[in-house]
């Protein structure tokens, strides 16, 4: 069968890789386009459109490239219409694929979400139009369930996709020494995949390296970013890797963290963590009205309470984030409270098999309606 994959973000590829993967081990002839990155061709799904240039961050940024956006749904659409698929598949990436899920339920193709919008974040209605056009939702957290109860909507809770790149994650040797690095502690600074938001972040991040001088730094880079975007950030005490964050967080001592998915990644490597986010003031003043939850991080979320520290916005300075990494760093009690806490979160989010347990599901849904 014929399988169209929309993943927006890094974090939303590496899942949908794992998901290619799966669907290949139980569709041996299936024939797989997507809109994503390297990790979903590298899984052997044909990419129509890179993510990188979808990526937009904040509520005024979405704003002010709308027309551009716009454009690229269109060519979306287009695109799928050209390849016909048996099953559109929507990972994530909430603004852009709510809008795709409703075109393509009145084109009357199979639709499934995996990995919900976050919905139970802000303007909870939306729950509503992915209810009706949705043939199968697969959510990663186990608060979604009920929260989805609400609206009448039985989801399917497929555990979280983080543990199957965890899982298959193999450290490298010599880590160390391949990249440079000295025998010093790490603290890991993991500022995002988007120049936006690397912008804002890692500036920040780095200017605390003067108060933590036994450590080095050491910025975990992406490909989609050139060596040259992060060489004004670096010094003798503070170095980058790309593409390597799994090896990195497993040598890390504490870390600096942009809020996503790199938050949870941080707590299932045990590794203490602040977790860091600004946007513009205009962006910021629009999520503080329509955000509903209590917290940032997933992390917080999926415990329902404060493990790691936030610091959003104006909380977010040199000051806090040396004080709050001295914390993690230096307070034995306040360090091992964070790691005890992590272990119940990952209690709590399932095993190994999100990807294989959807893809599995997908496909059977697929055969029994034909």
């Amino acid at each position: 069968m014929k399988y169209f994959i929309i993943a927006g973000e890094r974090s939303g590829d590496l899942h949908g890789s794992n998901l290619v993967k799966a669907i290949k081990k139980a569709d041996n002839q299936a024939n797989i386009n997507a809109w994503g990155g390297d990790y979903m061709q590298e899984a052997g799904a044909k990419i129509t459109k890179h993510y990188r240039d979808l990526a937009f961050m904040g509520f005024w940024e979405v704003l002010k490239n709308l027309p551009k956006i716009l454009g690229f749904i269109g060519e979306c659409k287009e695109t799928i219409e050209e390849f016909q698929p048996d099953a559109i598949i929507l990972i994530d990436y909430a603004g852009f694929n709510m809008r795709i899920a409703k075109w393509a339920k009145k084109k009357d193709y199979k639709v499934f979400y995996y990995i919900s919008p976050k919905v139970w974040a802000w303007n909870q209605r939306r729950a509503w139009s992915l209810k009706k056009n949705l043939d199968r939702l697969f959510v990663i957290f186990p608060f979604e369930v009920e929260f989805f109860k609400k609206y009448d909507f039985e989801v399917e809770f497929v555990g979280n996709p983080l543990f199957d790149a965890i899982a298959t994650f193999k450290p490298t040797a010599e880590f160390l020494k391949r990249n440079n690095l000295s025998d010093k502690k790490i603290i890991a600074l993991l500022p995002g995949s988007r120049k936006q938001e690397v912008e804002k972040m890692l500036s920040l991040m780095v200017s605390t390296q003067s108060k933590f001088t036994d450590y080095q730094f050491v910025i975990a880079g992406v490909g989609n970013l050139s060596s040259e975007f992060y060489r004004p950030f670096l010094n003798e005490n503070i170095k980058f890797v790309t593409d390597q964050t799994y090896d990195l967080l497993s040598h890390s001592t504490a870390a600096l963290v942009t809020s996503g998915t790199a938050t949870l990644e941080t707590a299932l490597f045990g590794v203490p963590q602040v977790v860091c986010y600004k946007t513009s003031g205009l962006s910021y003043k629009i999520a503080r009205w329509v955000i509903k939850v209590p917290y940032i991080s997933l992390v917080n979320l999926v415990a329902q309470k404060e493990v790691v520290k936030e610091l959003i916005q104006d909380e977010l300075t040199i000051e806090n984030l040396s004080d709050e990494l001295h914390k993690i760093l230096n307070i034995i009690a306040f360090r091992n409270k964070q790691i005890v806490d992590y272990k119940k979160v990952k209690e709590s989010l399932g095993s190994v098999g999100a990807s294989e347990k959807t893809g599995l599901r997908i496909v059977e849904i697929l055969q029994s309606s034909n």
